[in-house]
This record gives C-alpha cells, structure tokens and sequence, in this order.
C-alpha cells in the first residue's frame, strides 16, 4: 500500500465541542487579546481566526461544527480548525465541551509521540465572559482517513499490521487514562501519506466510571453489549470496534453492514450469526435495568458471524426482553473465521476471533492485544506508552452555563 495519495478527510471532527482562552503553548490572555484576527465567511459562516491562519479551505461540516484546513504561518504545520456550533447553548453543551477540552488537552505529550490527537491550539475573539460564544480548536491536519485508504487501496498485510498496531497503540494510552472513546471507525482514524495514525474525534469519549448512555458508536462498529446493556460495559466495546476496522483492513468491505438504521436488533443479529448465539451465562450478564433500543439487523448479522452465546453468556443478561429475542433465534453455531476472511494471514485470523469475542468480560484488552503475535515485528513495550491518570471529578459538578464558560 502507498500512503502518498493526500484526501481531504470530511467526518474528522463532527461530535466534538468546545473550549476558549486556552492555548497548548500557553500564549497568556494578555498575548490572545491583542492578537490580530480578520473574518472570513465559508459556507454563508463567519469565522474569525487570528491572522497567523490562512489559506482557510472547509473540509468538513457536522452537527457540532465545521472543519477547515489552514496554514499556521507561525509554524509552517498544516492544521486543521474546528469552528465549535453554539458550544454554550445550555449546560449540557457547555459542560460536554469543557469535557472534550479536557480530554484532548489529556492526549498532548511534550516527549512522545502518541497515536492520538491532541490539541495545537484554543482560540476565541471574545475579550469578556460576557460575549464569549465562539470558540475554534486547532489540531494536526491528517491528509486522509482510514475510510479513504479502505475505499481505494488493497492493502498488503504487513500495512493491515503497521495499521492496526497504531490503533492499538494509540488506544492503550487513552484506556490507560480511564477513558473509553466509544466511537472508533474508519473516518475517526486519521492517517498522513507515511502511513503514521491518530484516533480522533473525542466528542463520545467518556471517563471509564460515568453512566454511559445508549446511543455510542457508530452501528456497524457497536458492540453487542451496547445493545444489550447500555448503562454497564467497559473499554472493550472499544476493542469491538477495531476487530470490526481490521476486518475491513483485511477484505474492503464492512464486517456488519446493517441496512435498518432505526432498529438496533438488525445490528445484533448481524454479529449473532457470525459468533453464534450467547449462553445462558452470558445472557445474564445484561442488565435487568437496560433500556433497551435493539437493532434487530445489526444483532442478527453479529450472530451469524459469532453464533449462538453460550450459556455463561445468556446467564449475565438480565434484560428480559434482550434474552427473550436472543432464545428466540433458531441455534445459529460460530463460523469459520477461515472460511470468512479467507486467504488472510491465520494469526490475523485469531487475533480477530479474540477481539470480536461476544463476552466483554472474555474479550481482550489494547495492551494484551499489543502483544498478540500477529503484531509482533512492531510490538515494542518499551514505546507503547501509559497515559498519566485522567481527572474526572469534574463529572459530579452540575454548573451553569456562565461557570462552565470560566471553567473553559
């Protein structure tokens, strides 16, 4: 695989937030107030961003904001910056941004380089509290997305390695900090054309400790126990999600391409027909208290793939309703990963078998999957760093809009 055809990458950033007079290189409010900015529209948008940033060139558009590329005359870096949409419009918002903020601020390391995202730079033309309502988030510009390479390269194995060893890399250092990211896919996985990779985009990112909420991830990389469980699981439906992007390394095509997108069932059903049905153990592991949205699809085509849980599995699930659907399937029996991703390299093969394990308690771990064989002419203990540990305690604070902003 070649790495050197450049793209635009449009889906980087469109769950992140927002954030203010901060700066990672610690330019001081005196130094941010007397910076020069002018005002360009892009997309019938203002913006208004300090003149060291030209060349603006919009790349992206979400719900949450729009994304440009640009050129630090400081640095020479081609960036990329996030004009946040109405990130104070009540203190939900305001708090997911000081949230995101913190995170991503987490992620920068003065000595190491990390395969994740972090910040460049925070800016806002705001002078007071008072008009502070916009707010831009400056990062490295990656000129492709792992969407972009799967869609237009075959890739050889020894890059399917490279690629998923970052991944794992990159994932380790963000669990280490007690944070799962609960959105990795192919367009959140930015890559420059000398095949080196960032994770981005942490706006479903949350602390390992808080309630979770039901709606994470996208479908075809949602782990079943997020359908089934949604209040209770762990940094594993992140692992999930890279066993479902190394298949789409290895094959070019989706692993669980569900087609019902208002039915979580589907999704499900997907993955149960390649794992097999659960276990009566298993089934009791999900909880009698989720509020369960299934994907009738996604979780049919899971099993196909997965097969029938077993016993343990069923026995874990407490939901009535998720065990129900589950027994109600005829016995469907795990498939041969060989057969399924024939001609790939067998330690591929089970590398993939113990991340798209349908038990999260079962499944393996960034760091244990580091070590796994199939990785081995890149593993390197030594460089696979831990993060420092992540403050959270800010979650239990319930703050209005005005004391989110001065926190920012």
């Amino acid at each position: 695989m070649s790495c050197t055809q450049k793209y635009y990458f449009v889906t980087v950033f469109i769950l992140c937030y927002n954030i203010t007079i901060y700066s990672h290189r610690s330019i001081s409010a005196n130094q941010r107030f007397t910076m020069k900015y002018y005002k360009i529209e892009i997309n019938k948008t203002e913006w208004e961003v300090p003149d060291r940033y030209q060349m603006l060139t919009p790349v992206g558009l979400g719900a949450y904001g729009q994304v440009c590329s640009a050129v630090d005359n400081q640095t020479g870096l081609k960036v990329a910056i996030k004009k946040l949409a109405r990130p104070f419009q009540s203190a939900v918002h305001a708090k997911r941004t000081y949230r995101e903020l913190r995170m991503l601020k987490h992620m920068n390391h003065e000595n190491i380089t990390l395969n994740v995202i972090g910040l460049l730079d925070v800016f806002t033309p705001a002078n007071t509290i008072n008009n502070f309502n916009q707010l831009y988030m400056v990062t490295h510009l990656m000129g492709a997305d792992l969407n972009n390479i799967i869609r237009t390269q075959k890739l050889s194995d020894d890059h399917v390695q490279f690629l998923v060893y970052q991944i794992l890399r990159g994932l380790k250092y963000i669990h280490s900090a007690g944070i799962i990211h609960r959105d990795l896919k192919p367009s959140n996985i930015g890559v420059n054309e000398d095949c080196e990779l960032k994770i981005l985009d942490f706006g479903l990112a949350r602390p390992t400790e808080s309630e979770m909420t039901g709606y994470v991830a996208t479908r075809w990389y949602r782990a079943p126990e997020i359908m089934l469980n949604w209040m209770h699981y762990n940094q594993t439906v992140d692992i999930w999600s890279v066993g479902c992007i190394m298949a789409e390394l290895l094959t070019g095509r989706t692993l669980f391409p569900g087609t019902d997108h208002t039915k979580d069932i589907q999704q499900l059903n997907l993955i149960l027909e390649i794992l097999g049905t659960p276990s009566n153990e298993l089934m009791q592991k999900i909880s009698s208290e989720s509020r369960l949205k299934l994907d009738v699809d996604h979780l049919t085509r899971v099993l196909v793939l997965c097969g029938t849980p077993s016993d343990e599995y069923l026995n874990k699930i407490k939901s009535s309703e998720a065990k129900k659907y589950i027994q109600s399937l005829p016995v469907m029996p795990k498939k041969d990963f060989a057969e399924v991703f024939k001609g790939a390299n067998p330690l591929a093969i089970k590398l993939l078998e113990e991340m798209l394990e349908l038990d999260a308690d079962k499944r393996m771990t960034a760091e244990k999957a580091l070590a796994h064989s199939y990785l081995a002419q890149y593993a390197d203990p030594t460089d696979e760093p831990n993060s420092p540990p992540y403050d959270q305690s800010f979650e239990d604070m319930e703050l209005n809009v005005e004391k989110w902003k001065g926190k920012v």
